[in-house]
């Protein structure tokens, strides 16, 4: 066991009070807390959801344009929001229940998801009506992540949130490796509205699931949203191991970029694949993420904190030079699945050391500014990786996606090293 998997057992237990007896540890202990399996159960129909309109608005938008930076503004507009919006978001999770934020922003996506379905369905869509729904559902991300990370604390007890967090992440990377697939499917068979559609209907499951929910009361100190936004930022930005934690997340983002937003690009165009190509790439990315999922806790113990995410580069570095170099799917399948484990390695500790350095009071807008740093990388990524690739090439991107994160990953092991196991964990949350 880790220094702090140690010290996150002696957190005070206020928040999970009368759940359930303590359970054993183990990685999938926290089923045990029958509102976060059931939780568990209806996010991973949302994220299957999702993961559909993904694959569908990428590849529409293939269809709908030759640039590829348009291609890969798919995939920045669902992040874009976090990085403007997500600090606020955080201030409203630790102003308001949770609880009832995360019910605002699902039933916002599924309002806006079943009239982008309705309009591709009606054949009215066009590339930046498109990126402006994807920018809408990105908002709904942007307001319920900060709370839906933030209530897993009122769901299981504070030595658990490491699981916790590790089998969220395990099925949002099941909803990885089979939505793709069957988003092809779809997509192949009826239409990409279809798809859409389906999205909508994913979220009334964990909408269900957030109306029978009533978790205990939490003390909130409300605060006018602006200020609530600067005690985060300054929180943040004066915690030196967080505020390293931060500045990593933000340079891995803007390289991971590379691989995710050029993907659907690259099978479409570099090597001539089809919607069913595009995606069991992306289901071999999730595969890989499941698969490395159980095993962060352990290589976390044995490597610490820059070790994982030095791992977690180098498959990164290779996924992108393999992909960059071969011209048939079946060549660039290793490449999905070694990103898919190089990427849970990396958010997920990422994700899990930010949660164990915030106090409780300010944990939501800890976790959107994490969010706001990491996924505006991406954006920003998406956006710059799509203009290499339009002025010079596909493979020329991917190559510098690549060199990008060495060097980055370099020079800030020097000037911003990650802490050391222990340093900054709070042991009252």
């Amino acid at each position: 066991m880790s220094r702090e998997e140690e010290i996150v057992e002696e957190v005070v237990e206020t928040t999970t009070s009368g759940l359930v007896p303590q359970p054993s540890g183990g990685t999938f202990s926290p089923f045990r807390y029958p509102i976060f399996r059931a939780i568990w159960i209806a996010n991973l129909f949302s994220n299957l959801g999702s993961t559909l309109q993904s694959v569908g608005a990428a590849w529409l938008m293939t269809e709908l344009t030759p640039s590829h930076q348009l291609v890969a503004l798919v995939q920045a507009s669902a992040t874009v929001p976090i990085m403007l919006f997500g600090m606020f978001a955080g201030a409203i999770a630790d102003n308001y229940d949770r609880r009832r934020v995360m019910l605002a922003a699902q039933v916002g996506m599924l309002t806006v998801s079943a009239a982008l379905a309705a309009l591709t369905y009606a054949g009215w869509i066009s590339p930046f009506l498109l990126l402006a729904f994807t920018l809408t559902v990105g908002a709904g991300t942007a307001l319920n992540s900060p709370a839906w990370q933030a209530s897993v604390r009122q769901q299981v007890a504070p030595k658990e949130i490491p699981q916790a967090i590790a089998l969220n992440s395990i099925s949002f990377n099941i909803a990885r490796s089979i939505g793709p697939a069957l988003g092809g499917v779809l997509i192949s068979l009826f239409d990409v509205s279809f798809a859409f559609a389906m999205n909508a209907v994913s979220y009334i499951g964990l909408i269900g699931v957030l109306l029978w929910w009533r978790p205990e009361a939490r003390q909130i100190e409300r605060r006018p949203i602006l200020p609530a936004v600067g005690v985060g930022i300054r929180y943040c930005v004066s915690n030196g191991p967080l505020r390293r934690i931060l500045l990593r997340g933000l340079a891995l983002g803007f390289s991971l970029a590379a691989y995710q937003s050029l993907l659907p690009a690259v099978v479409s165009d570099h090597m001539k694949g089809t919607e069913l190509d595009f995606g069991m790439m992306l289901g071999l990315f999730g595969i890989g993420s499941i698969t490395a999922a159980p095993f962060i806790g352990t290589i976390r113990t044995k490597l610490g904190l820059e070790g994982i995410l030095a791992v977690g580069a180098a498959m990164f570095v290779f996924s992108l030079s393999l992909v960059a170099e071969v011209h048939a799917v079946l060549y660039a399948l290793p490449a999905a699945f070694i990103a898919g484990m190089g990427w849970v390695w990396i958010l997920t500790t990422i994700n899990t050391a930010v949660q164990m350095r915030s106090p409780d009071e300010i944990l939501g807008r800890c976790l959107s500014i994490y969010q706001a740093v990491t996924f505006g990388g991406m954006a920003l990524g998406s956006w710059i990786w799509g203009m290499i690739a339009d002025w010079k090439s596909l493979p020329f991107a991917l190559h510098a996606g690549s060199v990008f994160l060495i060097v980055s990953f370099a020079t800030l092991r020097i000037l911003a090293p990650l802490p050391r196991p222990g340093e900054g964990v709070l042991k009252h949350t």
